[in-house]
């Protein structure tokens, strides 16, 4: 149970949870994409995404100013965030379009907007879970897809909701979170989406 509970804080890190919001999205999508675009966006958002908030954090524990990639200390995540908001702004500049990929690009805008919620909660000393605020946001999207696009999501938007328990669980069970930081992590993950829905639901 301890290696689960371990293996869900790494396997579920936000850091996985746009490209695999995206991953998803083109898998998933009645419309056609050809392959070259669809692999050249996977691996855009992989980029921007994934390998450079990677490098940059790697960066900075080189530099000393954080102690790993979980950051537990609140100013250790101001920086990762305002940069994290910043590559999903190039995101949204440069590798998608409103007109083009709708659902993918206010999903984005979400993301971004959660992250910038919660380096403004960090600037007032309030810790929320980044990894609740992904996971939210990633099912809550899933089931906006769902309903768009008339597909039957259930077993992977219950897999999800399973997930974001076992990870939450993590979370508290190594002290890494209070529960009304998880909750507050869950709702600035949330309320984005639901804001962005509006523009292409």
């Amino acid at each position: 149970m301890k290696l689960l509970l371990k293996s869900a804080s790494f396997l579920f890190h936000p850091v996985w949870m746009p490209f695999a919001g995206t991953l998803i999205y083109f898998l998933v999508t009645p419309r056609f994409f050809p392959l070259e675009v669809v692999k050249a966006k996977l691996l855009a958002v992989a980029i921007m995404t994934i390998f450079i908030p990677v490098v940059y954090v790697y960066m900075l524990k080189t530099l000393g100013k954080v102690k790993d990639h979980y950051m537990q200390e609140l100013k250790e995540r101001k920086w990762p965030l305002l940069f994290y908001a910043g590559l999903d702004f190039i995101v949204l500049k440069y590798v998608l379009n409103n007109f083009d990929y709708p659902a993918l690009y206010y999903f984005f805008v979400g993301i971004m907007l959660s992250a910038l919620m919660a380096l403004f909660l960090l600037l007032a000393n309030i810790k929320a879970s980044l990894h609740m605020m992904g996971l939210g946001g990633l099912t809550l999207f899933l089931i906006f897809l769902s309903l768009h696009f008339n597909l039957n999501l259930i077993y992977t938007v219950s897999f999800m909701i399973a997930i974001t328990g076992l990870t939450a669980s993590s979370r508290l069970y190594y002290k890494a979170h209070t529960g009304n930081e998880l909750s507050l992590g869950l709702l600035i993950g949330l309320l984005p989406q639901v804001g962005a829905a509006f523009f292409w639901l």
